[in-house]
């Protein structure tokens, strides 16, 4: 994976997602940001899927690649390709598993069981994206920047 260039950050390159935060723990291997409100939330196409606009405080962890302190607040940027990415996998991806088994259940079983079958499908695909979660943590790797 390769890591973002801090220069088309600077320069406001619009093919990457940035969210303001602040540093709330910090470990050896790596640092708790805690994502705040912002008021780009409203204007971004991807409001509805991201959850963070939702007004919760969302903690994301990141590979601690610098000198952080605590409360200090920064800029947490992803690329907009791998933030589609992340949609896919958290909420396309299942609804499509859940309405493909149910639709094909529904001709060999009664519609109870087909609807509970579609909902059971869910366990093992979440099981396999936990069992992954180190996979996808370095393919969705997330950079954070220092306020300049």
């Amino acid at each position: 994976m390769e890591k973002l260039d801090l220069n088309a950050y600077k320069n406001g390159d619009r093919k990457v997602i940035t969210h303001e935060g602040v540093v709330a723990k910090i470990t050896d291997k790596t640092v708790t940001v805690a994502l705040t409100g912002s008021v780009h939330c409203e204007a971004c196409n991807a409001k509805g899927a991201c959850g963070v606009s939702e007004g919760n405080t969302k903690e994301i962890e990141v590979e601690n690649n610098g000198t952080y302190q605590v409360s200090e607040p920064v800029n947490v940027v992803l690329k907009k390709e791998l933030g589609l990415k992340a949609v896919f996998w958290a909420y396309f991806f299942p609804f499509i598993l859940m309405i493909s088994v149910l639709l094909i259940t529904l001709n060999f079983m009664k519609e109870w069981m087909a609807g509970l079958l579609a909902f059971a499908i869910l366990i093992p695909y979440y099981v396999m994206l936990y069992m992954l979660q180190d996979t996808f943590r370095k393919a969705f790797s997330v950079s954070i920047f220092k306020y300049s």
